[in-house]
């Protein structure tokens, strides 16, 4: 892998990553339209790790008031929820997610990583993205989160292990579907990714010692985590902006193009 590739890759995810576009479909069809070998697993870890770093940097102050104020009582710095309850919300919201990586990770990762499968996801998600801002209230803030939202929402989070399907835009849309606004929808998700995002980054670690990493491979994965890192930090802080004046229409309206431009990719390439 080349250093112009790491670049480009680690912007791909670091900006899919946390826009509802889906990272993982993205990974997959870069490399497909430009025809370039697949990344590997060391170097998608690296960028994952890039991703989640940018998640802890930004929120510091929110894990910060979620680990004190679990086992303090002491309220948020921000006021506007209680830790000790949203830390609850969040354990309970990551156990789907959990449960269905154990159950479908290998077919996640092999018979998944099809382009036609994530062309049909980008477009039912995208969707069923736009019908939940549409019909949502947009008016319920963090401090509403109850234990039945954070296992819904879980479970939608426990979609995205298909690629195409964006981890962020699935968990977003249960969010907007319980009546949450667009920016409150947002931080819970994103809080919410971390506790998974520690465990795959963990055993993807575990399996990248059992394999043994090149000295080859660490220049790209020390630019693929850096590049995503600091790229992901300026994603998310200009999608809670964007999501404050905005609605979600241009990223559907993104999703039905991408499925589009896969499809006609496919079927020139059968061609």
């Amino acid at each position: 892998m080349t250093p112009i590739q790491a670049i480009v890759l680690a912007l791909v995810q670091a900006v899919t990553e946390f826009l509802p576009i889906s990272s993982s479909g993205h990974l997959i069809l870069v490399p497909y339209f430009l025809g370039w070998p697949d990344q590997g697993l060391s170097f998608d870890i690296a960028v994952h790790t890039g991703t989640l770093l940018a998640i802890l940097l930004y929120f510091w102050r929110d894990v910060r008031d979620l680990i004190v104020g679990f086992f303090t009582g002491r309220p948020a710095g921000s006021g506007d929820y209680d830790p000790r309850s949203l830390a609850w919300w969040i354990a309970l919201g990551t156990i789907p997610a959990g449960i269905a990586g154990l159950l479908i990770k290998d077919w996640a990762e092999t018979e998944a990583r099809n382009p036609l499968l994530v062309a049909t996801t980008a477009v039912v998600y995208g969707l069923l993205l736009f019908w939940a801002d549409r019909t949502g209230s947009h008016r319920r803030q963090l401090a509403d989160l109850g234990w039945r939202d954070a296992l819904l929402i879980g479970m939608a989070q426990a979609l995205a292990l298909v690629p195409g399907t964006s981890r962020s835009g699935v968990t977003i849309t249960a969010a907007l579907l319980l009546g949450f606004t667009r920016p409150a929808a947002a931080r819970f998700t994103f809080l919410l990714i971390i506790p998974i995002s520690v465990a795959v980054a963990a055993l993807d670690g575990l399996d990248l010692v059992q394999a043994g990493v090149t000295a080859q491979e660490l220049v790209p994965m020390g630019i693929g985590l850096a590049v995503s890192a600091v790229a992901g930090y300026l994603v998310i802080a200009w999608l809670l902006g964007f999501l404050r004046r905005q609605t979600m229409t241009a990223f559907v309206v993104y999703r039905l193009l991408l499925a589009a431009v896969i499809l006609a990719t496919v079927v020139f390439r059968q061609n």
